[in-house]
């Protein structure tokens, strides 16, 4: 199998070289060349959309928002041969993914949504979950890459079920991460070693991944998860979206976008995610610090 990769950021670059490593035939392409030299550096080779889509038997796609991945559609799929397949591992609402499916499906294009979640540092690792969507024998079809790329597999269902479980576990990190933040805030206001603290934190029921990776993350008051306002505040918006498709109250995701808006305002929607805790610090005049915690995952 070749496949090709559209969006060569953090997330997809990691991917790319995962499908490297596990021997499969690997095509790049990125606006920016600089972020596909990791990935070429390594064996891969690169070609505009439009060429590589006639060269491969699949076009992933790993990019920012639904309107980047619809006007790539636009481009690859003509170049596309009957019987090939698209996955889309951007994260997109259902609705978009569904229309953009139906635009492949009446092409003779086979697809796959194919969300990842976890953080780009497992990306890297080979660790990340996939969360698929489509038919089984589609995924059957692409099982080993799939496997190549990521560490658990969970086939959700149909075309808009994994968009559906994204959603929700990002919504989920994101009220993590504002709950974290305020708790190591209590820790420190009340006195405590913020190291000792988040290390009982971990060590007890109030445990969670995000505590682990983003608390760790705050502390080190780098903030850089790879992950920024924009797509947090997309991914809200999806999930409060479903929230009304679906007759659900979510107070918590609800009282959490309004946080990541007064942070996006005052840090610019470029800014990473967990940068709601300086939100919180600033408020409060404290910071969040603590030796021994990394700048970066790894």
């Amino acid at each position: 199998m070749k496949y090709g990769m559209i969006g060569c950021g953090e997330l997809g670059a990691g991917l790319a070289l995962n499908l490297l490593k596990a021997r499969f035939e690997v095509m790049v392409y990125d606006l920016d060349a600089a972020r596909m030299q990791p990935v070429l550096d390594q064996g891969a080779r690169t070609a505009e959309p439009a060429q590589m889509a006639a060269q491969v038997d699949a076009v992933i796609t790993c990019l920012p928002n639904p309107k980047i991945s619809k006007a790539t559609l636009d481009i690859i799929l003509p170049q596309m041969a009957e019987g090939k397949t698209w996955i889309e591992m951007s994260t997109v609402s259902r609705e978009d993914i569904l229309e953009m499916s139906a635009r492949a499906e009446a092409l003779g294009i086979k697809t796959l949504e194919l969300p990842v979640t976890g953080g780009v540092h497992l990306a890297h690792r080979g660790e990340i979950t996939m969360l698929v969507g489509g038919e089984r024998a589609v995924f059957e079809e692409h099982e080993p890459a799939i496997q190549a790329m990521g560490k658990e597999v969970f086939l959700m269902g149909p075309i808009g079920s994994a968009a559906i479980i994204k959603v929700i576990t990002n919504m989920l990190a994101f009220i993590h991460l504002k709950a974290d933040a305020e708790a190591l805030m209590l820790a420190k206001r009340g006195g405590l070693d913020l190291k000792t603290a988040w290390e009982a934190i971990r060590a007890s029921s109030g445990n969670s991944f995000v505590h682990e990776t983003e608390g760790a993350l705050v502390l080190s008051g780098s903030y850089d998860v790879g992950f920024n306002m924009d797509l947090a505040l997309k991914d809200l918006g999806f999930a409060l979206g479903f929230g009304r498709e679906f007759g659900v109250p979510l107070e918590l995701a609800s009282m959490t976008e309004q946080t990541y808006v007064e942070a996006a305002a005052a840090y610019g929607r470029d800014a990473q995610s967990p940068m709601i805790a300086k939100l919180l610090e600033d408020r409060l005049d404290t910071d969040l610090r603590a030796d021994g915690f990394p700048k970066r995952l790894t």
